[in-house]
């Protein structure tokens, strides 16, 4: 019965991961950010301490996410109606997952800027400084991508909805091409932050979603870099 009872208990504690990880939006956003920190890592080629600092900060989300929507199912049993006091209780536990996912994307930056950017500089090293008209150039090229796959898809305007995001694709493709141009590993890392800001504000209005967000950010980095390659080598 003990054996069993442990057997169970590890079935229900999987079963509350799941229930999280299909109702909760932020827990898929926590695991997509999950994947790619660690991915990083490995192509990075980060020691061993920084790829326990990373799992464990990838770890502590995911305890405050579980934690958090397990207040937010109690407290929506226990009341209902608004309740200054319940608001709190949501409130505070939305709190502890901020300071966590706060913490991990600090702890990410601390273990992976120093990696990528001695690998962003070498790849940027490929590419000569660049006229500023051929950034024109490669912002046309991504605006045209983006086009012709919505057309495709047939969803959505070019500014609104549809596959792929293309506010994310031209803020992607704008970072990219700022790297070419300045030459500068530490600007492109910039750029990219904030083309992640844009990105993510895609993503929490709803007007799309983390699948085309990405494949806009894709689309703008492979176009404009194509381009660069092909007209400044």
């Amino acid at each position: 019965m003990r054996s069993r009872s442990l057997i169970w208990s590890f079935n229900y504690a999987i079963e509350g991961v799941v229930y999280a990880l299909r109702t909760q939006r932020n827990m898929r956003l926590h695991i997509a950010s999950a994947v790619l920190a660690l991915v990083a890592s490995l192509v990075l080629n980060v020691e061993r301490t920084g790829l326990i600092a990373i799992v464990l900060s990838i770890s502590l989300v995911f305890v405050a996410e579980l934690i958090n929507t397990a207040v937010e199912a109690t407290v929506d049993l226990a009341v209902q109606t608004y309740d200054p006091v319940a608001k709190i209780a949501k409130d505070v536990s939305a709190g502890a997952v901020l300071i966590a996912a706060t913490n991990a994307v600090i702890i990410a930056f601390l273990v992976l800027f120093d990696p990528f950017i001695v690998v962003a500089q070498k790849g940027l090293n490929w590419v000569s400084i660049a006229p500023t008209g051929l950034t024109a150039v490669a912002m046309g090229m991504v605006m045209l991508g983006v086009i012709v796959f919505k057309a495709g898809s047939r969803e959505g305007t070019f500014l609104h909805g549809g596959w792929p995001s293309g506010h994310t694709a031209l803020a992607f493709g704008a970072a990219t091409a700022l790297g070419f141009v300045t030459g500068s590993a530490g600007a492109l890392m910039l750029a990219f932050f904030i083309a992640l800001l844009v990105a993510q504000s895609r993503i929490e209005t709803q007007v799309h979603t983390l699948a085309q967000a990405a494949m806009g950010a894709l689309l703008g980095v492979l176009i404009v870099t194509a381009t660069f390659q092909v007209f400044f080598r």
